[in-house]
């Protein structure tokens, strides 16, 4: 079979792309299964060394060398199932980093609308907690609500307990109520106003923008580079099939 073909640490290096100290020291960490001896003691290794190799390579690309170690070693003592579920986590795993980034982004763009529209308003006066509720579509208990879960604060509040908010303040509640409207829970919500400070002070949106980009890119590539593993990571699971059977 061609499975069996026997191959030298020098013939797996040049097929993998790794130089043989690299072959070695991959074997070591359990990237690819112990070689057998040859009478003579030399490494005797198959193709599936070489797909073992090139999959680590796509894998490392994806997650990083030490993950993708942690996963190739992991691989060769799984069932079938749990190696098809440990690579179908990988790819689950980029789709969450994806939805985080482009969730991101649409807070971006909820905030950068809310400023604009904050702008465009400044020489308001502040408003009553039923004027901004009315503003914003809510009820006044929610304006309460999140003034309780820190995410906005009244200028001041009477003696009467009447809440009044001021032009800032109204802002924020506009970027909450847009937040929340986006399905954003209230931990993440209170995140976004945190770090509406630091965002700020680290460039404006326009740098958050282009980070979020960069960080889409990122994650882009390392989706294709775990597509281009996939091949070789199916030879791996199927080479190991008989044995689980």
């Amino acid at each position: 079979m061609a499975d069996q073909i026997a191959l030298r640490t020098v013939d797996v290096a040049r097929e993998s792309g790794y130089s043989v100290q690299q072959v070695r020291d991959l074997e070591r960490l359990g990237v690819v299964p112990a070689a057998a001896r040859s009478s003579n003691g030399y490494r005797v290794y198959t193709p599936v060394h070489v797909r073992a190799l090139r999959a680590y390579r796509g894998l490392a690309g994806a997650i990083g060398p030490v993950a993708a170690r942690q996963l190739m070693a992991q691989l060769w003592t799984r069932t079938l199932a749990e190696a098809a579920a440990a690579i179908s986590a990988v790819h689950a795993g980029l789709a969450r980093e994806r939805d985080e980034v482009l969730r991101a982004q649409r807070a971006l763009w909820a905030i950068e609308s809310e400023a604009a529209h904050h702008a465009a308003a400044e020489g308001d006066d502040t408003m009553t907690i039923t004027e901004l509720a009315a503003a914003l579509g809510v009820r006044t208990s929610t304006l309460r609500f999140w003034e309780r879960e820190g995410l906005v604060a009244p200028d001041r509040v009477t003696s009467l307990r009447a809440r009044r908010y001021a032009p800032s303040a109204i802002g924020a509640a506009r970027i909450v109520a847009a937040l929340r409207g986006s399905g954003y829970g209230i931990p993440a919500v209170r995140d976004i106003i945190d770090s509406l400070h630091s965002l700020e002070e680290g460039g404006g949106p326009e740098r958050v923008r282009r980070i979020l980009v960069e960080r889409l890119d990122q994650i882009a590539a390392r989706s294709v580079e775990l597509l281009r593993a996939g091949a070789d990571l199916a030879a791996v699971v199927d080479s190991l099939t008989p044995a689980r059977t």
